[in-house]
């Protein structure tokens, strides 16, 4: 058996999957790796005689080889593969993520369902896979920027190392600058408030250093605000190309934050799950990229 891992895109043929498979297209494609296209189907209605689950079955997979065709016409990928199964598609998902790269997922993000998205096959996922999940958020087509906006990182005090890896992956991969942001609280005694933030930035470039190293071709850029880190993430949000947080804390349990942004962000949203690390993968050739905004 190959190791090397997926991209993982769940499909059904909405807009939104359609959103996570240009997505994913795109992650294949710069990482080297195989995607995967994954559609569920299950009889809704109790018993059902064998021509009619056929039938169904039958749908399923025009669904599903759609979203393939549309993967090996759309991209240079050569290694699209298929995933065919029978019952609920977070519980798929889930477990095709103990093999994955990484699960994209498409959301509508927007009304009702971004309020109980907790309870939606996005959230499902991002609250239980063994590895990253993208959710690939908006209320339709998501239109090409004429200026890409940075991986931001969300970062607290105990930020696992694999969360900062991942999003330097990210930002390397995609050649954009990386913005870490930490939310806090100055001392009440604080006279300089403007000293204060400076010093809690050097903190986080400090913390960064490593990274800083190993990805030389990353322009990094460090902000500290003193508001929520609700708030903080749902405003860069609006600008950047992909959001990374931190995931469960405990099995099946998302922090506040990282269910906030999946709730109120305004981009794809990418959760890093507890202690995972990345695994080897080949990366893009950095030598044009411009440093010059390293700090």
């Amino acid at each position: 058996m190959s190791d090397i891992r997926e991209v993982v895109v769940g499909y059904d043929g909405s807009d939104f999957s359609m959103q996570a498979l240009e997505w994913a297209m795109d992650e294949a494609e710069l990482g080297g790796l195989p995607l995967k296209v994954a559609h569920t189907w299950r009889w809704p209605y109790g018993e059902a005689d064998e021509d009619a689950r056929l039938h169904l079955r039958n749908a399923a997979e025009h669904v599903l080889y759609h979203g393939a065709d549309c993967a090996r016409a759309c991209s240079t990928l050569t290694d699209v593969r298929t995933d065919l199964y029978e019952g609920a598609a977070a519980e798929r998902l889930v477990e095709l993520s103990e093999r994955a790269a990484m699960i994209v997922v498409g959301s509508r993000g927007m009304g009702t369902l971004a309020r109980t998205i907790l309870g939606s096959v996005a959230g499902y996922v991002a609250a239980h896979a063994g590895c990253p999940v993208i959710v690939v958020r908006g209320p339709g087509p998501i239109p090409v920027p004429r200026e890409r906006g940075a991986v931001a990182l969300g970062m607290s005090g105990d930020t696992p190392d694999g969360v900062i890896e991942f999003a330097f992956r990210e930002a390397a991969l995609r050649r954009l600058e990386l913005t870490a942001v930490h939310a806090g609280r100055l001392q009440p005694l604080v006279h300089d408030t403007r000293v204060a933030m400076h010093a809690a930035e050097d903190g986080m470039l400090e913390r960064l250093g490593p990274w800083r190293i190993a990805y030389p071709g990353v322009s990094v850029r460090a902000c500290f605000a003193a508001t929520s880190a609700k708030d903080l993430l749902e405003d860069v949000s609006r600008e950047a190309s992909l959001v990374v947080v931190g995931g469960v804390r405990d099995h099946g349990r998302l922090g506040s934050t990282s269910r906030s942004v999946l709730q109120h962000g305004f981009c794809p949203v990418a959760v890093v799950p507890a202690g995972w690390e990345s695994p080897p993968r080949s990366e893009p050739a950095l030598s044009g990229f411009d440093t010059s905004g390293d700090l």
